[in-house]
């Protein structure tokens, strides 16, 4: 009996540890306490976040290999059925579990229809880990800087290594895109700032898969960029400088000089380097920009306008 009573006790304390809490609304959550000190309204909090599909563990959303996610904790802002909800009991230093139920959020309208990803009876899984907190938007600003940073060193460090696995000669632009020049072409004609390149380009990821191009389709016109103008991604816009008329190569674009953290629609993924292919067929002065029309001058009301008026 006394064995037994060993038993049934241990139990009892590992239900007890991995028992669920529920927010007001009803998100079931677990905290692995690391600070015995609470955030505070008005602060802003780093953290990483992961959001994944229960049936597979694929993942949703997740800062934990980029960037963590920062926000302005605010106590009268914490929504429903969130993990905001559970932030407010956190410190620094802790580390959250949480499940979200796909009909749940279904009836809170946040899910418009059942659809592949979230099915009938599905849950999400979520964790969280808190690592700072700020008093102030400079220190934030500082911060994320520094996780840009990192996250653009690490891309970069990347991209060199697949240069040298494919024998890709590079030089790097001031900001860190790697260019090849294959054909030197004319550089007395050099797309310098403020000029217009005229270019055929095949996009691609480090895989090999093309996201776009116009090279090699017929009737698909050359694009037009004015160099400077911050009309293309900034990996483009430095790259295409080592460009002149009639110079080949590729710029090899990290994904901070990409698209970054949002991706380009469902296309390319976020944090995705990417490689061009790079034909300069033409680099001139671009026409000048069409005057602004200037606003009309308001009109003084005649008596008609204003007849039956005060």
């Amino acid at each position: 009996m006394k064995q037994l009573s060993v038993v049934l006790s241990f139990a009892l304390l590992m239900a007890s540890c991995n028992q669920y809490e529920k927010t007001k609304t009803g998100l079931p959550y677990k905290i692995k306490k690391g600070s015995t000190t609470l955030l505070k309204n008005g602060q802003f909090v780093k953290f990483n976040l992961e959001f994944k599909l229960g049936k597979n563990d694929s993942a949703l959303n997740n800062t934990y290999d980029h960037i963590p996610a920062f926000l302005r904790l605010d106590t009268s802002q914490l929504g429903k059925y969130s993990f905001l909800e559970i932030l407010p009991k956190c410190g620094v230093g802790d580390k959250v579990t949480f499940t979200m139920s796909v009909d749940t959020l279904k009836s809170m309208g946040m899910i418009p229809e059942y659809n592949a990803t979230f099915t009938k009876g599905g849950v999400i899984k979520g964790r969280i880990d808190v690592l700072a907190a700020y008093d102030n938007e400079q220190l934030v600003g500082a911060e994320y800087k520094k996780e840009e940073d990192k996250e653009k060193n690490k891309e970069i460090t990347a991209l060199e290594a697949y240069a040298s696995k494919k024998g890709i000669k590079t030089v790097k632009t001031p900001s860190g895109a790697l260019v090849e020049i294959q054909v030197t072409g004319d550089m007395s004609l050099k797309a310098d700032s403020g000029k217009q390149a005229t270019v055929l380009y095949k996009g691609y990821t480090e895989d090999g898969k093309v996201f776009d191009s116009n090279m090699d389709k017929p009737g698909m016109p050359p694009f037009n960029v004015v160099v400077g103008a911050r009309s293309v991604i900034p990996g483009w816009d430095e790259g295409l400088r080592f460009f002149g008329k009639g110079t080949k190569g590729k710029i090899l674009v990290p994904a901070m000089l990409g698209y970054g953290q949002q991706g380009a629609g469902g296309t390319i993924k976020p944090y995705t380097n990417l490689i061009f292919d790079i034909q300069v067929v033409d680099v001139t002065t671009p026409p000048p920009p069409a005057p602004k029309v200037a606003p009309a001058a308001p009109t003084a009301p005649t008596k008609e306008m204003t007849k039956g008026k005060k």
